[in-house]
């Protein structure tokens, strides 16, 4: 009987380490059109480096923010999935000048079918591909891996005439998808920020007129719980990243890249979008580094460093009299450097709705114009006619914020509408001085009604305590 103990106890480890190892080789396997093929692991790739953060520390994304998606896998900077889709094995080149466009389809045609599938964008290859809509409704889990790099064609001659110049990458009606990878998104801007109807590209530094058209890179469209992390988008033609009518975005370890000279190309933007987390980020570009749009709620901004760039900014909202809402946004731990404004509101006259609920706090400026600005008289021409109605801008804070502007205007700037006054404006601990050159203390205000919890450098004797005596009806303004 001990014997046969003994004898059982053997076999069954055997067996128990042959499960193992015949698990272990299963990780290895990866689809090939589909089918199961045995490969070696892709090699590893540098890591893209990791972002400059404010020297005050950002904390994690609160756990009490469900709606906002989290990273299945934050610690682990490789892929986990055995269902992984490499688009060269659907003959994509990988060599720079083959449009490789219709084995990316083929991919995601396979890997949207898969539950946690992967389409992988091996490194070492340089993949171009034209505009394209990857579309859903797709199986839960899709990682879309950018290890190598992936771009258009190179500028508006080689763009084909019969895809839109409007949009590269869209990724439409998805749920649960992660865009991620160590490669690089190249955007080949460079011959579209040229043409002489873009701003001062025109003979004599004027801007001629005629259709002008830019590719934004990437756009989410119609799509919920998505989580773009750490990848690196460069050289934009015009937006790097858009999010319109999206729920539950998480963007974390983002880093964008482009000169400080290239028009319209906003690191990015979102609008028609709900419950948004952005971490630990780098954005240089050559406007807003990150711009929120009409019908936005629920946006929370922590540990980002902008610039050069336009800064942080609420709008354009209002325009062509339209109505505008945009409520709880919240921009914390955040560094704005050598960039045209810091944190801006900007609306047309004419809207109607409302900005409300929106926080800044904890913020660096170095060498920053208009470090602080409202502007409800936005216009991007000399023919914008006065108009009585306007977007409400209430319940404003900006704390802690501190730092250097640039003395050419001055650092804080209230233009609120002659009608529609902003109110409930809270300024505390805000501490701006000059880069260079004597103080400017003359910020200046405009029918803005708030109040200072404590002193600020430099004095803002303008805004008016308490609220106005007259109150346009608000009916028009609620959301």
């Amino acid at each position: 009987m001990d014997l046969g103990r003994g004898f059982l106890f053997v076999w069954t480890a055997v067996a128990m380490v042959v499960t193992l190892c015949t698990i272990n080789v299963d990780a290895r396997y990866h689809y090939h059109k589909g089918q199961k093929v045995n490969v070696s692991p892709p090699p590893p790739s540098d890591e893209a480096p990791a972002p400059s953060v404010p020297s005050t520390p950002a904390e994690p994304p609160p756990a009490s923010s469900p709606s906002i998606p989290s990273d299945p896998y934050p610690n682990d900077p490789g892929n986990t999935s055995d269902c992984i889709f490499d688009v060269t094995s659907y003959g994509a080149a990988g060599d720079g000048s083959s449009d490789d466009t219709a084995a990316f389809r083929e991919a995601w045609k396979a890997a949207c079918a898969v539950e946690s599938a992967t389409i992988l964008v091996p490194s070492d290859k340089v993949f171009m591909i034209t505009s394209t809509i990857f579309s859903g409704p797709c199986k839960p889990g899709l990682v879309f891996q950018v290890d190598g790099v992936l771009m258009p064609p190179e500028g508006p001659e080689c763009w084909p005439k019969a895809d839109s110049r409007k949009q590269w990458l869209v990724f439409y009606r998805l749920n649960d998808m992660k865009l991620t990878g160590n490669g690089i998104i190249e955007g080949n801007g460079h011959k579209w920020w040229e043409l002489p109807c873009k701003p001062h590209r025109g003979p004599n530094g004027s801007s001629l007129p005629g259709p002008c058209d830019s590719p934004a890179m990437i756009r989410f469209f119609m799509s919920s719980n998505l989580v773009v992390s750490g990848i690196r988008i460069q050289n934009s033609p015009q937006f790097h990243m858009k999010f319109d009518g999206c729920e539950g975005v998480l963007i974390e370890k983002l880093s964008v890249s482009t000169p400080k000279l290239s028009p319209n190309t906003d690191g990015i933007h979102i609008e028609n979008t709900k419950s948004v987390g952005i971490y630990n980020s780098m954005i240089s570009n050559g406007d807003d580094c990150i711009s929120i749009g009409t019908g936005c709620s629920n946006v929370d901004i922590d540990g980002v460093t902008c610039g050069p760039s336009h800064g942080i900014s609420i709008g354009s909202l209002g325009v062509h009299n339209s109505q505008a809402c945009v409520s709880n946004i919240t921009v914390r731990n955040t560094v704005i450097r050598e960039s045209d404004n810091g944190v801006r509101i900007k609306t047309w006259q004419g809207g109607t709705g409302s900005v409300s609920g929106i926080s800044f706090e904890n913020i660096q400026m170095e060498n920053v114009l208009n470090c602080i600005i409202v502007d409800q008289y936005y216009c991007l021409s000399k023919e914008c006619l006065n108009q009585t109605s306007a977007v409400h801008v209430t319940d404003i804070q900006y704390r802690n914020i501190k730092g250097t502007y640039d003395v050419r205007t001055p650092p804080i700037h209230f233009a609120c509408s002659d009608t529609v006054a902003c109110t409930n404006i809270t300024m505390a601990e805000v501490e701006l001085l000059p880069e260079e050159g004597e103080l400017l203390d003359d910020p200046f205000c405009w029918n803005a009604y708030g109040i200072e919890e404590t002193l600020t450098i430099p004095p803002i004797g303008c805004l008016q305590e308490g609220m106005p005596q007259t109150i346009t009806e608000t009916s028009q303004y609620s959301c």
